[in-house]
């Protein structure tokens, strides 16, 4: 029998070897676990940060080995395996094993899955074409900075983070960017209308050409893409395409074993699945959170850490739930939105500053209490968000309105 078909000994096998594999790996080893970890990652690169994909790396400011979270010895070091350039296929729970895509059988005493998402694509004709991109993996940008060797008219199609930091970095070099957003407004899943605006006004600034409510039917060319027809009929010219319209999470192999994956593998508050020796971390996993009415999953790297060391936690032996305070944070041109929270079912926003330029930040209320705020260049006003968020801090909407009041300043004493 070949070596790649051994049934290796047990340990936890992680499927995935990103940001929050990683995490897993490292927490595991810092808690004393001292079994073999194993990282099974579809990629052929070590573990790396996606963040800066979309702006540093697409715009040449940081190369592949810039994105390395750890130096290559940093895992022979820790004795964590890395297979890299496969993918599991099938996971069978009553032998607790798994299969690559190479045939070769792992055991596992832990599964931990890790694999996020990969990107949508729109179902409309055209989506295929050469010349229409996704942004996830640094296969992805490679192959977009070799398209943008000749002169293009790009069409990003998306108005959230990922588009909006492509078409950024895009405009800076001078292509003419066109946005697509099918909603009324920018941004519109995570952030308010004052936030959308602000970021609506500075694209154009900028010279980019945002179209709001505008909905995709094809798009055009043979074997290249050459224009976006609209629903209204218009053609839009483009030499080259980028979707940014959400990811699919990862999880057909899992939900073919049996396990619950509505939207994401469903696991409770210690990252367990239905099956207690499965766990689910990162992009892929739908879970509580205190801070949200039903269960959800989170793209981000703090989600990606913080349900890393849970998970971690859970296998050690030593189980705590997972109650992180989700933040996130986005580059566009000259401009850093840092969040803290999430602004789902505010009543009340509160605009600090003048909400055309920064510093200025937004915070959001429910029933009196701070939630969540946008800081638009303003990082004291996020350092504090987020202590006051996790601490439920009751707020003055008058004080809180007043920018140069400080942020914890505007707390209403309950002593």
């Amino acid at each position: 029998m070949s070596e790649s078909f051994v049934k290796e000994t047990a340990g936890v096998v992680v499927a995935g070897a990103g940001q929050a594999a990683a995490q897993l790996a490292q927490s595991l080893r810092q808690g004393g676990y001292g079994g073999p970890v194993t990282l099974v990652g579809d990629e052929g690169f070590l573990p790396y940060e996606r963040p800066p994909l979309s702006k540093d790396y697409l715009g040449n400011k940081r190369d592949a080995a810039q994105l390395l979270l750890r130096r290559p010895e940093f895992w022979a070091e820790r004795q964590v395996t890395l297979r890299l350039g496969q993918a599991i296929v099938a996971v069978n729970r009553e032998a607790s094993n798994v299969t690559l895509a190479d045939g070769a059988i792992l055991s596992y005493e832990w599964l931990v899955w890790a694999t996020g998402g990969r990107p949508r694509r729109l179902p409309c004709p055209g989506a295929d074409l050469a010349g229409v991109h996704t942004i996830r993996t640094i296969a992805d940008i490679d192959a977009l900075k070799r398209d943008l060797a000749q002169p293009r008219r790009v069409v990003v199609i998306g108005g959230g983070y990922i588009g909006l930091e492509a078409a950024a970095v895009l405009r800076s070099m001078g292509l003419p960017v066109t946005v697509l957003e099918a909603q009324e407004r920018l941004l519109a899943r995570v952030t308010s209308p004052v936030v959308s605006q602000f970021f609506l006004d500075l694209h154009r600034r900028e010279g980019v050409d945002v179209r709001l409510g505008a909905a995709v039917r094809r798009l055009t060319g043979t074997e290249r893409v050459v224009g976006v027809e609209l629903a209204s009929g218009e053609i839009l010219p483009a030499d080259l395409v980028v979707m940014g319209v959400g990811i699919i999470p990862n999880v057909e192999v899992l939900a073919t074993a049996g396990l619950s994956c509505p939207n994401g593998v469903e696991v409770d508050a210690h990252c367990r699945t239905n099956d207690p020796r499965i766990l689910a971390i990162g992009d892929c996993a739908l879970h509580p959170s205190a801070h949200a009415a039903v269960p959800l999953r989170l793209e981000s790297v703090q989600n990606a850490i913080d349900q890393a060391k849970t998970a971690a936690a859970t296998i050690l032996g030593v189980p705590q739930p997972y109650t992180a305070l989700p933040w996130f944070w986005s580059d566009q041109y000259a401009v850093k939105m840092q969040t803290a929270g999430l602004c789902l079912g505010y009543d009340q926003a509160v605009v600090r500053g003048d909400a055309s330029r920064p510093p200025f930040s937004v915070a959001y209320l429910r029933d009196g209490r701070l939630i969540a705020v946008d800081c638009l260049s303003a990082p004291k006003d996020f350092m504090a968000g987020k202590t006051l968020i996790a601490g439920q801090a009751l707020m003055d909407p008058e004080r809180l309105a007043d920018p140069g009041v400080d942020l914890k300043a505007a707390r209403i004493s309950t002593e």
